[in-house]
């Protein structure tokens, strides 16, 4: 069973950088896909960004794309989210999330973007961007 803790959130201007990190514990952490998450109110969660197993393929949903950066440090345990350039639509409850992903290169070298392909999720920490 695989724990995500997120931190880093806050309120920022716009314009502001943020980064965001999500420690995680209880599994073998190079063997896990992982993803940023975001869920603004009244809003549906949706994609950030997503990086594989082995942190070489990377994917960023359009409306972050350029802004933001996700990596990871294997040996640390820990996945991070770079936020460049934000904006008050940036402003949301953020997630992290693992799903399984070891075996062939193949597999490690996927990212996930659904989120319904993620098993283990964070309690998520709040990024407020004011005008």
């Amino acid at each position: 069973q695989v724990q995500l803790v997120e931190s880093g959130g806050g309120l920022v201007q716009a314009g502001d950088s943020l980064r965001l990190s999500c420690a995680a514990s209880g599994g073998t952490f190079s063997n896990y896909a992982m993803g940023w998450f975001r869920q603004a109110p009244g809003k549906e969660r949706e994609f950030v960004t997503g990086i594989s197993s082995t942190g070489s393929n990377t994917y960023a949903a359009d409306s972050v794309n350029g802004r933001f950066t996700i990596s990871r440090d294997n040996a640390k345990i820990t996945m991070y989210l770079q936020m460049n350039s934000l904006k008050p639509d940036d402003k949301a409850v953020y997630y992290c999330a693992a799903r399984f992903a070891a075996g062939s290169t193949y597999h490690r070298n996927l990212y996930y973007r659904n989120q319904n392909e993620y098993n283990y999720w964070g309690q998520g920490t709040q990024v407020t961007v004011s005008s």
